[in-house]
């Protein structure tokens, strides 16, 4: 180690005694000089380009070079490893430059690459001094940014801003980002780029908060794999292997909805695991903002469960309600979730004392209430329990007004989740015409073991269904037209609609399953408008983080999207998104789609 450092000393003091070359006494030449040499390393960098790169360095034994391996010395070594190891994606940004005296200048930049699935960033330090060869980089080094680290400064500037607050785009408009966070949003003329922060140029395109998705599930694949009481394959894919899979991996579903403009998640039901994750994932820029509920109170007993790890918490009477709500509160859940399912028989009364019990105890404890209710009987029960999210629509019968008047009182969001029931629905159809399913992914975000998983299907369903199952065509219908009659129905009632698709549930897809849900939403009588309201502004306040998520204001985070067109007017142009910022990390869907492609699970 005393080596070492003394070989570093005698570096940086043989560098300190160059002697300059002739008429570099102008500081701003020496920064000129230096920026231009600067610029040409980073850029071969970014072409993979080994001449150029080396072109730009000290051809001297004391080259001096400090990053994962420790320090080294010479410019031999670093011939000897260029062209092997180039990132597949190179972003340098936040250049800085200093004179530390004539001939001798000290640069910093802050980079972000990815090499496959995995993306690092960190702070790189140059050292430039004159030569009689020009310019040269004469020490180097590179250090990985801890957790939490904010990203350098950007501003997007140009482009119509619909910042999600309901007031109209802002033309010619720069958002300027800082620290991850929206520190100014207006046109051009009311916000001024800072010198030296680096823009994206957003002409010509929208740029909107970053969508939210407030009925996901990590603890489901999007396939029948992790719903085994759809198709039961459990001999051919045993459940705690995919359970295995799906806690080890999540990074595959964050990738896929950052890579669908998808900024946020709420989690509202699965293994606890879930809730670990979703804290690690608040920072950490490559996947998006995730809330978790953790295991379900449910009034079934249901059997999907571990052996030694329950996501279904049976509601069997108070003191479960409450040691339930009591649990989850110790292990940091977002919220507390209640499955309540009743079944031919149930006593609904002695449930929903039940459900009032788990509602109170939420509240002593400071979580809201969510609740799956699908039945007019039970989605009041749920709302005189305090939920203040309901995530699916009620789809038995009309709601009534009673139930508005409840939801009002309960101050509650409506999750109207359309389109997962045609997921199932797709099961039987597949057997009967030996079809997969569409696998409707217009970003490649889906992975390819999913991908192979969905196109499996027909052989699956007809294995376990037969070649003639029945096909659930016009209950569907009947049941689409009672949802899209209450989405509307609550609309007008001026309870707030939060946009959820209850990803991981077969064929509904996590990532681009956001936009068949937005889609089914404006198909059901909403505007463009309103559905994207409920998909931001609407979604944040529904995951109880409206003061930080879901809108493009000054503090809220720097989740955005650049759409190439007006969202307004045609959300299909969502389908086509450019560029996805998460806590103000930019990254490009043609690079996000490049890292899914590398993912293996």
């Amino acid at each position: 180690m005393r080596s070492s450092l003394r070989r570093f000393a005698a570096t940086w003091l043989a560098l300190a005694l160059v002697t300059p070359c002739a008429g570099r006494a102008d500081t701003n030449a020496d920064l000129a000089g230096a920026r231009g040499v600067f610029e040409r390393n980073l850029d071969a960098i970014r072409g993979h380009d080994a001449q150029l790169y080396l072109s730009c360095y000290l051809r001297s034994p004391l080259l001096a070079r400090t990053g994962s391996t420790g320090f080294e010395l010479g410019f031999d070594s670093l011939a000897a490893g260029v062209g092997r190891g180039w990132p597949d994606h190179f972003e340098g940004l936040d250049l800085r430059l200093t004179p530390i005296r004539d001939g001798l200048v000290y640069g910093t930049y802050r980079y972000r690459v990815r090499y496959g699935a995995t993306e690092q960033a960190g702070l790189s330090e140059r050292l430039f001094v004159s030569t009689g060869d020009g310019w040269k980089i004469a020490m180097t080094t590179a250090f990985a940014a801890p957790p939490g680290v904010p990203p350098p400064p950007r501003a997007i500037v140009g482009g119509t801003v619909w910042d999600g607050t309901g007031r109209d785009p802002i033309r010619d408009a720069v958002v300027l980002v800082r620290d991850g966070k929206i520190e100014a949003v207006g046109s051009r003329r009311q916000v001024r780029v800072p010198a030296g922060v680096d823009t994206i140029d957003a002409r010509g395109k929208w740029v909107l908060p970053g969508l939210i998705d407030t009925h996901v599930h990590f603890s489901q694949t999007g396939w029948v794999d992790g719903r085994p009481d759809a198709l039961d394959l459990r001999a051919k894919y045993p459940y705690e292997q995919v359970e295995q899979r799906l806690r080890e991996h999540p990074e595959v579903f964050h990738r896929a909805w950052l890579t669908c403009g998808v900024t946020s998640v709420f989690d509202v039901g699965g293994y606890a695991w879930t809730v670990a994750m979703a804290h690690a994932a608040e920072a950490n820029p490559d996947a998006p903002h995730v809330s978790a509920a953790g295991p379900l109170l449910s009034t079934w007993d249901f059997w999907l469960n571990l052996p030694g790890e329950r996501q279904f918490m049976y509601l069997a009477d108070s003191a479960s309600a409450v040691g339930g709500v009591r649990y989850l509160k110790s292990i940091g859940a977002d919220a507390v979730k209640v499955w309540f399912i009743v079944l031919p028989g149930s006593d609904l009364e002695a449930m929903s004392r039940n459900v009032m019990v788990a509602g109170a105890e939420a509240k002593r404890q400071g979580l809201p209430l969510i609740v799956h209710a699908t039945g007019l009987r039970e989605a009041k029960a749920a709302l005189r329990a305090g939920a203040r999210l309901l995530v699916h629509s009620v789809m038995d019968m009309p709601v009534d007004a009673e139930f508005l008047r409840l939801a009002k009182e309960a101050r509650a969001s409506y999750c109207p989740t359309l389109t997962v029931i045609d997921g199932y629905g797709k099961l039987p159809l597949a057997a009967r015409t030996g079809a997969a399913p569409a696998a409707d992914d217009p970003l490649g975000a889906v992975d390819s073991l999913t991908l192979a998983r969905v196109a499996s299907t027909p052989d699956e369903a007809r294995r376990t269904l037969g070649a003639t199952p029945p096909l659930r065509d016009s209950a569907q219908a009947q049941t689409h037209k009672v949802m899209d009659a209450n989405l509307l129905a609550v609309k007008r009632a001026g309870i707030p609609i939060a946009t959820g698709t209850d990803a991981g549930n077969p064929l509904t897809l996590h990532g681009p399953s956001i936009f068949a849900e937005m889609e089914a939403m404006r198909h059901a009588g909403l505007t463009p408008t309103e559905v994207l309201l409920a998909t931001t502004r609407d979604a944040a306040r529904a995951m109880s983080r409206g003061d930080q998520l879901g809108t493009l204001e000054k503090g809220r985070s720097a989740d955005l999207l650049i759409v190439p067109g007006d969202p307004t007017r045609d959300l299909s142009v969502l389908r086509r998104a450019q560029i996805v910022m998460r806590s103000g990390v930019a990254r490009t869907t043609d690079e996000l789609r490049a890292a899914v492609a590398k993912t293996r699970w």
